[in-house]
């Protein structure tokens, strides 16, 4: 096919790309943006079959349909709570990609030339053989670190393994010591092409990196490293797209690693957490808080039930629910969106606050709202609603935990210090449903359960809401 037709729908792929991110900006055209890049992906895979000289499609057609299927399988099957899993293996798979296709066209040229030297028998300029050996090299480390560091994450969040931070006397110095020696490996082989194994070895420094990385982070930081990862991905492919000299790979992979970052720095922000602490395998904020469940809890907890929440939603202007993962779990998003109906219908104004990292991935909690059809003009993001949160008459705290934990603004002891949080606790009533008292993910007290103006419904979260719900039908 001519040089030119590859390009222009490389480039038609590109534009499809970046106005597929931009529709992702905002759920009211996520769905939009999602298509475009689907699009974007398919023009792009289609215009390198055909540019590539493929001799034979059989292999490629048998692979399309296999991971067909199996993406398939899993976009039907996958349950709501495991998305974040899901989004981790899928980085995870990025990482690979990158680091067999950038490893197989490194072989490909060093076989070609037969281990001598590639700019005389490749026919490459002096700047392309550079280009191509670093960006091996980069591909390589950032792919592997990727490939290791999301399954490691994967299994944290499936609870394979451990959930929270593992860390070790020296970790830092080691994870710094292990970076060199990626670094020096992946150095030596742009010096050294013509000995290939250089390339394995660098690679399996990096899969060493990305567990370390990756093992030290843990509990409510999850979010972060998961934004992180994808933002490795992306610039994995891009420096593969580099290797192989396909630019619309170049373009995908930078959108994708630069939102990615952006995206890291976002959540850093909402977790006060430091950017560079993150990139170097640490998360934590300053240490484990003091403060005991006894001391918060002990004969201050009081209980409530369906019929006691209905009396007093039954006096409420205006309601607004907090979604955490608890919701995730309980699938609790459409009896939510019935009791906001029910509430509408008698004159009360229902809203959602959604803190940046509640549930397990950003946007987790728009996602399942949006599964339930929630208009996108109830959810308020943290920065909005925390002013107008001592106006409220009811908040309804569904399964969310570390996100509306006091803590983070009293005890600079606690590991969520400085965490932005929503300001429940200046709501006039505050409802919190959970199965139990037991902690979030930072696996620490929170004294909201135990305040005042609270009122704890201990029960399943969809369960909760369906009696709540049905109270209020009958008064």
């Amino acid at each position: 096919m001519s040089v030119n037709i590859i390009n222009l729908a490389y480039l038609l792929a590109s534009v499809l790309f970046i106005l597929g991110i931009k529709g992702l900006t905002s759920p009211r055209t996520a769905v939009r943006g999602n298509t475009y890049s689907a699009l974007a992906m398919l023009i792009a895979v289609v215009a390198t079959l055909l540019d590539k000289n493929v001799l034979t499609f059989e292999y490629i057609i048998a692979g399309v349909a296999v991971g067909a299927l199996i993406g398939a399988i899993l976009a039907i099957r996958i349950e709501m709570t495991a998305m974040p899993q899901l989004v981790a293996v899928f980085n995870g798979f990025g990482g690979g990609a990158s680091v067999l296709v950038a490893g197989a066209a490194f072989l490909e040229v060093m076989g070609a030339t037969q281990g001598s030297d590639l700019l005389a028998k490749a026919g490459l300029a002096p700047a392309q053989d550079y280009q191509m050996l670093i960006a091996t090299a980069i591909s390589g480390i950032i792919g592997s670190v990727t490939f290791f560091g999301s399954f490691i994450a994967f299994a944290k969040l499936q609870r394979l393994f451990l959930e929270g931070a593992a860390s070790f006397p020296g970790q830092r110095i080691v994870n710094l010591l292990v970076a060199i020696i990626t670094v020096g490996l992946g150095i030596a082989l742009v010096m050294q092409p013509q000995n290939v194994n250089l390339y394995w070895l660098m690679v399996a420094a990096a899969a060493i990196l990305g567990l370390l990385l990756t093992v030290a982070i843990g509990g409510a930081d999850m979010p972060v490293v998961i934004a992180l990862l994808n933002s490795y991905s992306g610039l994995a492919a891009a420096a593969t797209g580099f290797v192989l000299q396909n630019n619309v790979l170049i373009i995908a992979g930078s959108l994708v690693g630069a939102s990615g970052v952006i995206l890291t720095k976002i959540m850093c922000k909402a977790m006060n957490r430091s950017l560079v602490n993150v990139l170097f395998g640490g998360a934590l904020g300053p240490g484990e808080t003091t403060v005991s469940s006894d001391d918060v809890y002990e004969g201050k907890v009081k209980a409530t039930s369906g019929e006691e929440v209905a009396m007093i939603l039954d006096g409420a202007r205006r309601v607004v629910i907090i979604p955490g993962y608890g919701m995730a779990v309980a699938q609790a998003q459409h009896a939510v969106r019935d009791l906001m109906n029910i509430l509408e219908a008698r004159g009360v104004q229902v809203e959602f606050a959604i803190h940046p990292v509640a549930g397990r991935m950003p946007g987790h909690m728009n996602v399942l709202l949006a599964e339930a059809e929630v208009p996108y003009d109830k959810l308020r993001e943290m920065d909005s609603i925390n002013p107008e949160m001592s106006q409220v008459d009811v908040a309804i705290v569904l399964g969310a935990n570390d996100v509306v934990n006091p803590l983070a603004k009293t005890d600079p002891s606690s590991p969520i210090a400085g965490m932005p949080i929503i300001d429940v606790d200046q709501a006039h009533t505050v409802v919190v449903i959970k199965r139990s008292l037991s902690p979030g993910f930072a696996k620490i007290p929170n004294p909201l359960f135990a305040a005042d103006n609270a009122l704890m419904y201990f029960e399943d979260g969809k369960v909760a809401i369906q009696e709540i719900a049905q109270a209020v039908k009958e008064q």
